[in-house]
C-alpha cells in the first residue's frame, strides 16, 4: 500500500493517477474537501473515465501537523511520497512555512521510521540547492549557504531535507528530488498552471534571468521509477531544460495563443516595483505578489546539471517546448 501526502497538488494529483492507471494500491492525505475537484480535473486531462480512476483511491482526510490523525493514515502503508508542502516567498509567512514543511516532514519521517515503512521520495525543490560560483551549473553537491541572502521557502524546502536526511541516519531508505518549476495542466487557479491564464491575456514585460523547468510527467515518471529500484539515500536534480524568460513567456503565449512580451523590465524597474508591492501590501493586507527574492531570481541567469537521473535511470526528459505546448491546447480546452 502506498501513501501520498500533498494529493490535492499538481505533483500529488499527477502522481495518483500514474499510480492507480498502474494498479497500485494507494492512500492520499487531503485538507480540503473542495481541492479533491483539482485532482478531479488533473484526471480528466488524462481520460474521459477520470470518475472510476479517482474512486481507487482511498482518500483520507489529515493534516500533516496532525500526528493522531497522520497515525491512521500511516496504517498498512509500505512506501510513502512526500509532496506536500506549502508554497510562498512572502517573508511574513516564514512560521507557516516552517510548520508546513520542516515541522510537517519531520512528522512524516518519524512515522515512516516507527511504522517500518521500506521507502520514502520526498519532493524538495531547486530552491533547496545552492549557487555555485562562477555561475557554474547547480547539481545535487552544490553545497547550501546558509549565510546567503537566501529566501524563506528555500530555506524551509532546505531545512525538511535535513529532517529527511536525518531519517536516513536512523535506518530509512529514502530518494529525494530537487525539481525545478513544474508544469503540467489540471490545475490553473495557482502554481504553474496560472502561468497559462495569464498568458492567455497577455504579457507585457519580460525579465533577463532564466527558469529552469520541467514537465509534471517527467516529475513522477521519475519519482516512481527511484521508489521502486534500488537506489537509496540519494537525491537528484530535475532540470529538463533552461530557458531565458524571453523564451518561457513566449512558448507559453503561443500555446494559449496570447500576446508575448514586447518590452524588456530592467533590474530598476524590478527594485521600484517589489518595493511599491511591498508599500501596497502594507496598506491594503493583500498578499505579495513581488518580493525582494522575486525580483532578484526574475533577473538571474542558473544553469542546472540533470546528468546524475539521466544517467543513473537511462531517462530522457520531455522537450520543453513540447510540453507547454501540450498544456496549452489542454488549458483551452478546459478553460
Amino acid at each position: 500500500m502506498i501513501l501520498v501526502t500533498g494529493g490535492t497538488g499538481l505533483v500529488g494529483a499527477h502522481l495518483l493517477y500514474k499510480l492507480v492507471n498502474n494498479h497500485k494500491k494507494v492512500k492520499a492525505i487531503y485538507r480540503n474537501e473542495h481541492k479533491l475537484d483539482n485532482v478531479k480535473n488533473v484526471f480528466s486531462c488524462y481520460t474521459e473515465d477520470f470518475e472510476s480512476q479517482y474512486n481507487k483511491i482511498d482518500w483520507i482526510k489529515a493534516d500533516i501537523l496532525d500526528i493522531p490523525a497522520l497515525s491512521e493514515a500511516f496504517k498498512g502503508i509500505h512506501y510513502v511520497y512526500h509532496c506536500a508542502a506549502f508554497v510562498s516567498f512572502e517573508p511574513n509567512k516564514y512560521r507557516l512555512l516552517r510548520r508546513i514543511n520542516i515541522e510537517g516532514t519531520a512528522n512524516i519521517v518519524n512515522l515512516c521510521c516507527s511504522q517500518n515503512i521500506k521507502k520514502l521520495c520526498y519532493v524538495s525543490s531547486i530552491a533547496a540547492l545552492g549557487q555555485n560560483i562562477n555561475n557554474k551549473p547547480i547539481d545535487e553537491n552544490t553545497v547550501w549557504n546558509p549565510e546567503a541572502d537566501n529566501h524563506v521557502y528555500g530555506i524551509t524546502k532546505y531545512g525538511a531535507e535535513m529532517e529527511v536526511w536525518r531519517a536516513a541516519q536512523e535506518g530509512l531508505n529514502v530518494v529525494i528530488v530537487n525539481p525545478g518549476v513544474i508544469l503540467g495542466s489540471g490545475i490553473w487557479r495557482y502554481g504553474s498552471g496560472s502561468l497559462f491564464k495569464r498568458a492567455a491575456k497577455g504579457f507585457k514585460y519580460f525579465t533577463s534571468g532564466s527558469v529552469g523547468l520541467i514537465s509534471v510527467e517527467d516529475v513522477v515518471n521519475i519519482m516512481v521509477q527511484l521508489i521502486e529500484s534500488n537506489i537509496t539515500n540519494q537525491r537528484f536534480v530535475l532540470v529538463a531544460e533552461t530557458l531565458s524568460y524571453r523564451e518561457f513567456l513566449e512558448a507559453l503565449a503561443e500555446s494559449v495563443k496570447g500576446k508575448p512580451p514586447k518590452k524588456q523590465a530592467s533590474l530598476f524597474f524590478l527594485k521600484i516595483a517589489w518595493r511599491l508591492d511591498w508599500l501596497k501590501s502594507k496598506l491594503t493586507g493583500k498578499k505579495r505578489v513581488l518580493t525582494k527574492h522575486i525580483a532578484r531570481a526574475l533577473s538571474t541567469k542558473k544553469h542546472y546539471n540533470s546528468n546524475k537521473v539521466k544517467t543513473i535511470l537511462n531517462y530522457s526528459f520531455s522537450p520543453i517546448e513540447k510540453t507547454i505546448k501540450d498544456i496549452g491546447a489542454i488549458y483551452l480546452k478546459q478553460e
